[in-house]
């Protein structure tokens, strides 16, 4: 055995970076029991260093490549055709050549060998690289194979080769090409076999791709191919394509294109007996390399060959089960506003504050396992009812898990609690009334009693160090859901949202008025969320007197710049309104439910493009003005429908009912906001004590750096401390997988097969081409679109119309300076949607794909009564 080149039976599992992930998995493939692969060999990444290592024009070129970014792609293209060019010009190790015609000569000089390429950054867990490099099929003679080897070494620097390792974070240097030497098969049927459905991802549900002649023809795009699904050794599905091409190999060498005669072409291209077998084979596979497998196979004399295996990239991860039961997860992300991937600590500071074991993690996300409250009677109407309520796809797709009927059978019996949140539906006026009373003063007193614990937490943490802190922190998040979990509490904000849905309902019937609880909910008092968007707005009335500082600020780069301000005429009073601001505010931040995102106390200068966006676009005193006025605005609207009740039979009751649970909205709406505030106010104190103990633990050389944290769950943290040790694999693991989840869309509902179940949107008289969400906050309004995905440096200007994934409470002073909001993520009580009511902005959300349908600056209508977009 030498490094130059090795047979698929010399590799081992430990050789990635001398044989490419192809060539490991094809070593892997040869050894396993009743698998046919075709013998070969590598040409390892040696024998590809071996050749450009002296070579001062590639190395050259390779530096120049390595300074460029994906937007350069006229340079990218000129300097990888440059390196390609060099690279087809070096001369091969006379050591390479040897062994290659060594290798040859005992499979047989004259028969037809592919050449295909592995890369070390390929058929990676995290990055497939799929396609990336060059194939060469029923290549004859070593001359010609030595030729081939060099393109396949030149198709590392293809354009497209190149770009996907600028988006994937490839080092061009550190990636090398091993060249795989294959006996050649020539098939009478080939194709691709999942073993996991690519479109849904049902793991149970295995997938068959199949044409006539070599798998090229597929791969290409030449001819549609069968395809065939089979589930539990059961083909459950068929489609049969007319397949008029074909590709097979040339007896001189190369491959040609034949028409394929018209008996055979609509012909099913596997008999059911070979598509079971090949079922077989796939699970085979799938089970040796622990994970779903995108296989390429081949047919040849009533025999399967596989020339490939990789695993499959882009599947959702299965949310954690501890049995084999069919579960049903919807996602957490989509109710709370974050659909970004939350890191370990993050996840499991979550589950320590809510209900850990109703808390599931997939994907680097958080999902709710419902399949407890699917099973009863009460709890999947209830279900229905109340996400129905808030996120209409989700109840969509509910409805197609319960209407298979296998998948969660009902117990009729069942009589289970289906928790403390329930659904409008069959409550009347006065059960909503009576839910929290009508006395304001419930809300004062469990924001007094929040500000109370949150300052005693402050003062206790202070004093504790070492695993004390920890214990502290654990102790807090028992109170809190203790108080949480207090009936006082959920009662105020479940008889606001309640008595929202019984308004809407009994206006649309009484009067024919749609969605008038927007409306209503204008300029609420205690909404913590849009008194913060308003408080900033009186910062910039602060600052606009003074042009200096307003010019300063436009150039802000660093986040000390508080300190900088006292230089300038009215420093000192623009620093204290800001630190004022912070000292309120500061635990905020976009994605907050993940403790390790970066606050703004953190990094102040976040806040700086929004409060010149204020100051640009609206006038001094806007706060007082915009608050009185959506005030105004709700009295006129209450005013108006109970004069309008009053004309009605039964008028005088109508109007008294209507009148209690206005009252009712107006008086506790605003608390739904408040104890997110409380959590995140909790999660800076904990994140501040734990950086502490973090750095303690740097000092100690115990950690490289104290972010590390972020990537071990609280309790690895606890034994950390304990133990002051730490194997750093772990760390690096994880940053890994946060890398591949980052480029993960969470779905709204998984099943534990790893179904993706998507919903539909019901809706008639709507434009055909109309882009179809969710209407949150009534009225239509027209604007430019503004597509942002991240809220540094949003900019945006008065009559904007703010398309995004998702908002939460942190983008809600960017509501200040905008006309109307599309959001892909949301429902009717999460924060955007509350918070546009709130400030009389029409509002669509949970519109799939907004940010790639509207494109920035394109001119829109937003229809927030109806639920769609209109793109003018």
């Amino acid at each position: 055995m030498n490094s130059l080149v090795l047979d698929f039976q010399e590799m081992d599992d430990t050789q990635l970076l001398l044989v490419g992930g192809k060539g490991l998995h094809l070593g892997q493939l040869t050894k396993m029991e009743g698998i046919q692969v075709p013998k070969g060999f590598c040409v390892t990444t040696v024998g590809y260093q071996k050749a450009i290592e002296q070579n001062e024009r590639i190395h050259a070129l390779l530096d120049r490549l390595t300074t460029l970014k994906v937007e350069d792609r006229k340079q990218v293209d000129e300097i990888s055709q440059k390196i390609r060019q060099a690279i087809m010009e070096v001369t091969i190790p006379s050591d390479v050549v040897e062994a290659v015609a060594h290798y040859l000569s005992q499979f047989g000089d004259d028969y037809a060998y592919a050449v295909r390429s592995s890369a070390t950054a390929e058929d990676l867990p995290h990055a497939s690289f799929a396609g990336q490099q060059d194939t060469y099929l029923n290549i004859i003679g070593k001359e010609s194979v030595l030729e081939h080897i060099r393109k396949c070494w030149a198709s590392l620097f293809t354009e497209r080769a190149v770009i996907y390792r600028m988006q994937n974070g490839f080092d061009h240097s550190q990636v090398y090409l091993s060249v795989i030497v294959q006996r050649m098969v020539f098939p009478q049927a080939s194709g691709i076999l999942f073993t996991a459905d690519p479109i849904n991802g049902n793991r149970k549900v295995l997938s068959i791709d199949a044409s006539f002649g070599l798998g090229e023809a597929l791969v290409s795009g030449l001819v549609s191919a069968d395809c065939y699904q089979v589930k539990d050794g059961v083909i459950i599905s068929k489609r049969i394509e007319t397949k008029k091409m074909a590709i097979y190999g040339r007896e001189e060498g190369g491959i040609e294109t034949k028409q394929l005669n018209p008996d055979q072409q609509k012909t099913q291209t596997l008999t059911d007996q070979q598509i079971l077998q090949l079922e077989r084979i796939g699970r085979q596979i799938e089970e040796h390399f622990g994970c779903p497998q995108d296989i390429e196979w081949c047919l040849a004399d009533d025999t399967f060959y596989i020339v490939q295996s990789r695993p499959i990239t882009t599947l959702y991860p299965i949310p954690e089960a501890t049995d084999q039961e069919n579960h049903v997860y919807v996602s957490v992300g989509h109710q709370q506003m974050m659909t970004d991937p939350i890191k370990p600590l993050g996840i499991s500071v979550w589950r320590l504050t809510g209900s850990a074991p109703m808390f599931k993690a997939g994907g680097g996300r958080l999902f709710v396992d419902i399949t407890k409250g699917l099973a009863s009677p009460d709890g999947r109407q209830n279900l229905l009812d109340v996400l129905g309520h808030s996120d209409p796809l989700i109840k969509d797709a509910l409805i197609t898990i319960i209407e298979r009927g296998d998948f969660i059978k009902l117990d009729p019996y069942d009589k289970s609690e289906q928790g403390p949140v329930k659904s409008h539906k069959g409550m009347s006026s006065a059960d909503i009334l009576a839910e929290a009373g009508n006395d304001p003063a419930i809300v004062s007193e469990l924001i007094k009693s929040s500000e109370t614990s949150l300052s005693a937490l402050k003062l206790n943490i202070q004093t504790k160090s070492g695993l004390d802190v920890l214990d502290c922190i654990l102790e807090d998040m028992q109170q809190r859901r203790q108080r949480a979990s207090d009936l006082k509490n959920l009662n105020v904000i479940m008889s606001a949202i309640h008595a929202s849905a019984w308004i809407n309902e009994k206006m649309s019937e009484w009067l024919g008025e749609k969605n008038v609880a927007d409306t209503l909910s204008l300029s609420v008092p205690n909404n913590i969320t849009s008194e913060m968007g308003m408080e900033l707005l009186d910062v910039a009335d602060v600052i606009r007197p003074y042009p200096k500082i307003i010019e300063y600020l436009e150039q802000v780069k660093i986040d000390n710049f508080l300190d900088e301000l006292v230089q300038f005429e009215g420093g000192q009073q623009v620093r204290d309104a800001i630190a004022a601001y912070l000292d309120k505010y500061g635990m905020r931040c976009a994605g907050e439910i993940d403790i390790t995102r970066t606050r703004w106390n953190e990094k102040p200068s976040i806040l700086v493009p929004m409060i010149l966006s204020n100051i640009k676009n609206l006038e001094p005193g806007a706060s007082k003005r915009k608050f009185e006025q959506g005030r105004q605005e709700a009295l006129k609207k209450e005013q108006d429908l109970l004069a309008q009740l009053k004309q009605l039979p039964d008028g005088e009751q109508k109007a008294k009912e209507t009148k209690q649970i206005i009252d009712q909205i107006r008086n506790f709406i605003g608390y739904r906001e408040y104890p997110k505030y409380d959590i995140v106010s909790r999660y800076f104190i904990y994140k501040q004590a734990l950086l502490k103990e973090a750095e303690r633990l740097v000092q100690a050389n115990v950690l490289h750096e104290k972010e590390d944290i972020y990537y071990l769950a609280f309790e690895e943290l606890q034994e950390i401390i304990r133990t002051n040790k730490l194997d750093y694999q772990i760390i690096d693991k994880r940053k890994d997988e946060y890398r591949l989840y980052e480029k993960l869309t969470p779905p709204r509902v998984i099943t534990s097969d790893g179904e993706i179940i998507t919903g539909q949107y019901k809706r008639e008289n709507i434009p055909s081409e109309a882009i179809v969400g969710l209407a949150v906050s009534s009225s239509v309004v027209e604007g430019r679109a503004r597509v942002i995905l991240n809220i540094e440096g949003a900019e945006l200007e008065d009559g904007d119309i703010l398309v995004t994934t998702f908002t939460d409470p942190s983008w809600t002073p960017l509501f200040l300076s905008i006309k109307g909001l599309v959001t892909e993520v949301g429902g009717l009580m999460t924060h955007g949607a509350v918070i546009a009511r709130e400030y009389g902005l029409p509002a669509v959300v949970g519109v799939e794909n907004a940010t790639k349908l509207i494109k920035d600056g394109q001119r829109i209508r937003v229809h927030g009564t109806e639920g769609y977009i209109e793109i003018l």
